[in-house]
């Protein structure tokens, strides 16, 4: 069954992106001659210190004058296009440094269903007339499913999980499935299990739990591994027009945040085929880079995609590993249990691993040591961590450890010994500081107060001499960059509270976190993330400067301009 939907899905988007006929959003097209910016403040993030130029010339794709505003009309006396800024601020284009951007079209065109102030599910009973008012013969005929991502149990009045008989008073004669904000959990009414086929005699896969009532009975909740693999079939869209729809609302709304380059995190078969597709039929208008589950390596890092250089906006860069769970969901497996274990669970609960044989994991970093694969780990408790230092140090002795750029991905619950053990193992730390505005007041009820004002802990892990990214882990929460780059100074929480001040970004830093360093991350530091001469004028407009704001104002701060290779793809 499974095989048989892969395989029909998998043609569906083959044919949708090679059709001719359908219609795109235009964008200003770009003739190859010169064009020069001016008229604001120009930003390049050349250095530890911030710099600006008066001006900045792009042509043929790339930047090719960086400097004084009288010597570039010196040097293009005419023929040349003006851009007066008009006070505004130019900086390179933004590189996320972990999300899922197949998955943004999900996000994109489902429920609305996320918690304010991204939209209105408050509480239990919000959500139910959110995914009612959804439930049109229109919307239901995008993947035959009513399907919405991103509550949260944390900021949900209730505080626990909708179930199946929440989800069975939207509808019980069609199927509903809800994705958690953090990805890591669905909850399917009654009609969505008889759907999956999900009943009392279905067994917990390794990695997931079915949560269970009155005995054995699934409750519509389903965790990790007992809900993944769910997501491609309930989000495939069941026609050309509503694949066209879905690929289009993703990619929009990554540009409208000034995404340049965008990161699929976790690439199955049937999102990297959606994006390479893409790429073949010149669809894609910014640079997407995948890393491959490690289910399917033997599969997709054999094929041309496998890459340094992008082919059409595409590539695959590498592997992703992943060692745990969710912090806010008490998956992510810890050394301590939990304060608050999470609904079936006793006292005493720590989480699980999504790998429990250390052999296993060591195997899989084996294979792309070998194989010279950058990977990345997603690991967020400390007992997932554990595994992945222990597992990743036998991997290097026995293989070296030469400019790979191995990358810990989240790491909320990173102890400092192990951030120390990092950096002996030159691993970048892609961190996500984001939760402390969502999940800040969360975590601390879940861990502590002392261990939840160390979530994400970027200051630390600079001044160890880490390597770092930030990112959004989109769709998890809005790709919106601005706010994620103006929470990583702030790091303020729902309620005003500031989870962790010592671990605080200054405002330069945390745009190198999403420009130049993330750029290094993913090997690309020659061609972006600083606007220097001969880097791709990859580029973002912002209606002001967040070196010269209140930090409380950097994540209100608008993405006016999108610029990929010289091209505006977005203008607010």
């Amino acid at each position: 069954m499974r095989l048989k939907f892969l395989s029909a899905y998998l043609l569906l988007i083959a044919v949708n992106l090679s059709c001719g006929n359908i219609d795109e959003k235009s964008v200003s097209q770009d003739d190859d001659g010169p064009k020069l910016y001016f008229g604001g403040d120009i930003l390049t993030m050349q250095g530890d210190t911030p710099n600006y130029v008066e001006s900045l010339v792009t042509q043929s794709g790339k930047i090719v004058f960086t400097g004084s505003y009288k010597k570039a009309l010196e040097l293009y006396k005419s023929g040349y296009q003006e851009v007066d800024l008009k006070g505004q601020t130019l900086l390179p284009g933004f590189i996320d440094g972990h999300a899922h951007f197949a998955s943004f079209s999900g996000q994109a065109v489902g429920a609305k269903i996320l918690p304010p102030p991204d939209a209105g599910a408050k509480n239990i009973s919000e959500l139910i007339r959110i995914l009612k008012e959804w439930n049109t013969p229109e919307n239901r005929q995008l993947t035959g499913w009513i399907f919405g991502m991103g509550f949260d149990d944390s900021v949900l009045e209730e505080k626990r999980f909708p179930n199946k008989h929440d989800l069975d008073k939207v509808t019980t004669e069609f199927p509903v499935m809800i994705i958690h904000i953090s990805g890591h959990f669905a909850v399917v009414n009654s009609k969505g299990l008889e759907m999956l086929n999900i009943n009392s005699e279905t067994l917990n896969p390794e990695g997931g739990l079915i949560r269970r009532e009155n005995g054995n009975e699934p409750n519509g909740v389903l965790e990790e591994l007992a809900a993944i693999p769910y997501y491609a079939k309930v989000l495939s869209p069941s026609s050309i027009e509503a694949a066209n729809l879905f690929f289009e609302k993703g990619q929009e709304m990554a540009i409208s945040y000034g995404y340049t380059t965008a990161h699929e995190g976790r690439a199955m078969l049937e999102n990297h085929t959606m994006l390479a597709e893409a790429a073949r039929n010149g669809k894609l208008k910014i640079d997407a880079v995948s890393y491959i589950d490690y289910m399917f390596v033997d599969t997709l890092m054999n094929t041309e995609w496998y890459s340094k250089a992008y082919d059409n906006h595409y590539r695959i860069a590498g592997m992703k590993l992943t060692l745990d769970g969710s912090p806010q969901g008490r998956t992510a497996w810890r050394t301590e249990p939990y304060l608050i274990p999470p609904d079936g669970a006793q006292m005493g609960y720590q989480g699980y691993p999504a790998i429990p044989q250390d052999s296993v994991v060591q195997a899989l970093y084996e294979k792309a040591f070998r194989n010279n694969w950058q990977v990345i780990t997603h690991a967020n408790g400390d007992a997932a961590m554990d595994q992945m230092i222990r597992t990743m140090q036998l991997a290097q002795e026995k293989y070296g450890n030469s400019n790979r750029r191995s990358v810990l991905i989240h790491g909320q619950y990173v102890r400092d010994d192990q951030l120390d053990k990092f950096k002996k193992l030159q691993v970048i730390a892609s961190l996500f500081p984001l939760h402390t505005f969502y999940w800040g007041d969360w975590h601390k009820q879940i861990i502590g107060d002392s261990l939840g004002n160390r979530i994400s802990p970027t200051r630390t892990a600079l001044d160890k001499g880490l390597k770092i990214s930030i990112h959004t882990d989109a769709p998890v929460a809005l790709p919106n960059l601005m706010r994620m780059i103006g929470i990583s100074v702030e790091r303020k929480s729902r309620s005003g509270q500031v989870i962790g001040p010592e671990e605080k970004l200054t405002p330069y830093e945390a745009l190198q976190a999403t420009t130049i360093w993330s750029a290094y991350q993913h090997f690309e530091e020659e061609h972006k993330g600083s606007l220097e001469e001969g880097k791709l004028a990859d580029m973002v407009i912002l209606n002001k400067n967040p070196l010269k704001v209140a930090e409380t104002e950097i994540k209100d701060i608008l993405v006016t301009e999108t610029i990929k290779e010289g091209t505006t793809i977005f203008k607010l």
